[in-house]
């Protein structure tokens, strides 16, 4: 999940395929499947748009985590970043989601760190959800292992 352009379609393609396919934005969403560190995870990627964020909450049921993807060269969106993150966070389906934000984009000049990232997200303030934020770039790789695993061991430990 995540603001539109933030990258999400993206990195669900490069972790299935392993490389960067042409994505258009995405207009409701797209369901894959994904095999990683032995847990088979259904992937929801849904349009980032703020027409289509009110339909979020229909996806959030049995949701074990929530991957939210924040473009780190926008910083100007950050603001709304934080009030989705915050806003969903208070919905009862996902009482029991771990949350892993991706800082992506971070490939490109500009980039804020995933410290800043923290800062301007307040995820400091999760204080009922396990949370961790990795710095990662869909074009080309960097981080979305770590996040998949770290994802994938906290689904294992429950």
């Amino acid at each position: 999940m995540g603001l539109d352009a933030a990258g999400k379609t993206t990195i669900l393609y490069k972790l299935q395929c392993g490389k960067v396919i042409q994505t258009m934005p995405t207009i409701g969403f797209n369901v894959e499947s994904i095999d990683y560190e032995n847990v088979h995870f259904k992937v929801w990627d849904l349009g980032g748009q703020s027409s289509l964020r009110p339909y979020w909450k229909c996806y959030y049921e049995k949701c074990s985590a929530i991957i939210f993807v924040v473009d780190s060269t926008a910083t100007d969106r950050l603001s709304v970043a934080k009030d989705e993150l915050h806003s969903m966070l208070k919905e009862q389906e996902l009482k029991d989601a771990v949350i892993a934000v991706f800082a992506n984009k971070q490939d490109m000049e500009g980039a804020l760190s995933s410290a800043q990232i923290s800062d301007k997200l307040l995820l400091h303030t999760i204080k009922d959800h396990t949370w961790n934020i990795f710095n990662t770039s869909a074009i080309t790789g960097s981080g979305l292992d770590a996040g998949m695993k770290w994802v994938a061991n906290q689904i294992k430990s429950k």
